[in-house]
């Protein structure tokens, strides 16, 4: 990977292709590297920047809490370095926060936003409470807290049929430092409420959510489509639509961005 010196860290990156700028945002305990599929497909027709945020992959950690605005402004860092004026995002999970927080600091320079079994929505209350009993099991037992969250993130019937994909998540998971992952939890835990954005946004807006989804239950977060511009689009299971359902996710986000 490519590397950016950032506020004395090192942050890491790739690109490919060319024609219009699209920006794929990893998710918590992710890295770069769950988008290599999308990125050979993506790259096609498009130029695909992939970024290891703060504290996960190759990139450095800022400091004991990573709020998504800093790692927004180190996704601009970046941007800014290769010379893109106006990009597509596509945020899984916590990528998708970072997607909204780089959409309310630079509304200017976005052209699309992907939000991938995410939300535009800020913690509530008892899922502030989950991330802290997180961070207490993570500095307890770090491999023990990644090997558990990794499984979770799927659908139940989905475990046996994505063993060797979930082995493989977890082997990636595992590098991330012990710093990174309480400065993310700390980072979304105070994250803002962001859903003005899905009526406002001056910008084409794509939600994917899983009906099975342990991590954001679909009931919760489907409405926030209603009365907005946002094309909802709904798979029948769990948090990893890149993985679970690939082919149709590749199809609807190529389609998306075509209309962008």
């Amino acid at each position: 990977m490519k590397q950016l010196q950032y506020k004395n860290i090192n942050i890491a990156y790739n690109e490919t292709g060319k024609g219009t700028a699209i920006v794929l945002l990893h998710g918590f305990l992710e890295n770069s590297s769950m988008w290599n599929v999308f990125t050979e497909e993506y790259a096609k027709k498009y130029r695909v920047i992939t970024i290891d945020l703060l504290g996960h992959g190759q990139t450095g950690c800022l400091g004991y809490v990573h709020t998504m605005e800093d790692m927004a402004d180190a996704v601009q860092a970046v941007l800014s370095h290769l010379r893109i004026r106006k990009a597509i995002l596509m945020g899984h999970s916590m990528g998708g926060y970072v997607a909204l927080a780089y959409a309310e600091l630079y509304a200017d320079t976005v052209k699309g936003i992907v939000l991938q079994n995410s939300t535009s929505r800020a913690d509530s209350d008892e899922r502030k409470i989950n991330r802290d009993r997180a961070i207490a099991a993570v500095k307890q037992n770090h491999t023990a807290f990644v090997r558990m969250s990794i499984a979770n993130l799927f659908s139940e019937e989905n475990r046996e049929k994505f063993a060797a994909d979930i082995e493989a998540l977890r082997e990636e998971a595992l590098k991330t430092p012990l710093q990174g992952i309480v400065a993310a939890l700390e980072g979304m835990k105070i994250r803002k409420d962001r859903e003005v954005l899905l009526h406002f946004g001056p910008y084409a807006k794509l939600l994917v959510l899983g009906q099975k989804d342990q991590s954001l239950i679909y009931a919760e977060h489907a409405d926030q489509a209603e009365g907005t511009d946002v094309k909802l689009v709904t798979y029948p299971h769990g948090h990893m639509s890149h993985i679970e359902n690939r082919e149709a996710l590749l199809k609807e986000t190529l389609a998306f961005f075509k209309e962008c």
